[in-house]
């Protein structure tokens, strides 16, 4: 029975350097991990048509080998993202399931490559979503000035969770749930809209007038929306059309 192993996928310029980079991520020495070339790279003909090297690192004896700097976000349960890749996998068809994750994370890195953007990238199964009786897939980006990849109002971040859920769900057959993050941007974006729905809704309350907010993305304005569902003096609303959409907090008489 082949036992679960924690792997690392790194692009970089040339081979040598994305095997420097994943040890370092990973805090090992060469001999406690075994290296999986998965694209060679190459350099173009004066920097035309190049393309980075792309490798896997898969650690040896996971349970003794990763140093304390690896474990303890592994078995966190905080949302930040680690060089680790750990893929946790529900009980429920779970080499289906496992698969779905492989390719959702091999699909932003090839997106990446073309981007020519550098970067380290992990998926696993996300928390529930128990409105929609869903698991999604999570998967972090991670490197040095990602902004590009956000860019105003997520819109670039946006588009890529969009693409890449479509090329997946048609590699699979199926529609599935996707999230992708930059360097924690969404976590960091939902702690903010949490607050901002409070503190609105206070203001309704107040003034007795209904406070309309930003326009934002469908995925946003469910956060507010659920911020606020069990508030009893509040109720919530969409309004306008795309994309210039808002939520509206309306106090109840």
């Amino acid at each position: 029975m082949n036992e679960s192993r924690a792997t690392l996928e790194v692009i970089a310029p040339t081979v040598e350097e994305a095997i420097a980079r994943g040890l370092a991520d990973l805090g090992l020495p060469e001999d406690a991990v075994e290296v999986e070339i998965l694209d060679q790279g190459n350099r173009g003909l004066f920097g035309i048509g190049s393309r980075h090297a792309r490798i896997r690192l898969l650690v040896k004896n996971a349970s003794s080998n990763l140093n304390s700097s690896v474990e303890a976000p592994i078995e966190t349960t905080s949302p930040e993202p680690t060089a680790t890749e750990i893929i946790q996998t529900p009980p429920i068809n779970q080499m289906e399931e496992s698969n779905e994750v492989r390719i959702a994370r091999e699909t932003v890195m090839d997106l990446l490559e073309k981007m020519k953007v550098q970067a380290r990238v992990t998926a696993q199964y996300g928390k529930v979503d128990e409105d929609r009786n869903r698991v999604p897939i999570k998967v972090d980006i991670n490197g040095d000035d990602l902004s590009i990849l956000i860019g105003r109002r997520a819109e670039t971040l946006n588009a890529l969770q969009y693409i890449t859920g479509l090329i997946v769900s048609k590699e699979l057959g199926e529609p599935v749930s996707l999230v992708i993050d930059v360097e924690g941007y969404r976590s960091r974006r939902e702690g903010q809209l949490r607050i901002l729905a409070r503190r609105m809704a206070d203001q309704a309350i107040k003034t007795g007038r209904r406070q309309i907010l930003e326009p934002m993305p469908a995925s946003e304005r469910r956060i507010v929306h659920i911020e606020l569902r069990d508030n009893p003096s509040v109720k919530t609303e969409s309004v306008g059309e795309e994309p210039r959409r808002k939520v509206t907090i309306i106090p109840k008489e």
